[in-house]
């Protein structure tokens, strides 16, 4: 099964990210992924990740937002790690701002290793001790490194 740190790097391990609003962030993850995926454009990202909070928000509670989507075209899984400078609304099922943004990219047919990675990342953001370290993070090796310790530690 596909480990989180396989398809997150310190590269898209970000702090002090400029939020301003869903749309805003959701267009710098845009651009981050087809700066450091090849092959992935920024608009088909983008485009995505708006149908799919369309469909209903991905705020998750907490402060934290897990964006995701199937991509047709990518080969496998990527992820980035946003700690933002302040927090934005996000339409969070707890109505609470957001400021740690996890997101997950996936092959359009990935069906089950959607799922398992999105349990992955919601299972360690649950824990309000990661929220903390990864909230207290001042770079993005550090960032990066809170989710290497948490992986390592199951």
């Amino acid at each position: 099964m596909t480990q989180l740190q396989q398809i997150l790097t310190p590269g898209r391990s970000l702090v002090n990210v400029p939020g301003g609003s869903k749309k805003k962030a959701i267009e710098t993850i845009a651009t981050l992924f087809a700066r450091e995926v090849p092959g992935l454009e920024m608009q088909v990202v983008f485009d995505s990740l708006i149908a799919r909070e369309k469909l209903g928000s991905t705020g998750f509670g907490n402060g934290i937002a897990i964006p995701h989507c199937r991509l047709p075209g990518l080969k496998s899984p990527v992820s980035a790690l946003l700690h933002l400078e302040h927090k934005i609304d996000y339409d969070a099922i707890d109505g609470a701002p957001v400021d740690l943004v996890f997101v997950l990219l996936v092959p359009q047919e990935a069906t089950n290793e959607h799922l398992a990675l999105l349990s992955q990342i919601a299972g360690m953001l649950d824990r309000a001790d990661v929220r903390e370290h990864l909230r207290s993070a001042k770079s993005s090796e550090a960032l990066y490194q809170v989710v290497l310790d948490e992986q390592k530690g199951h």
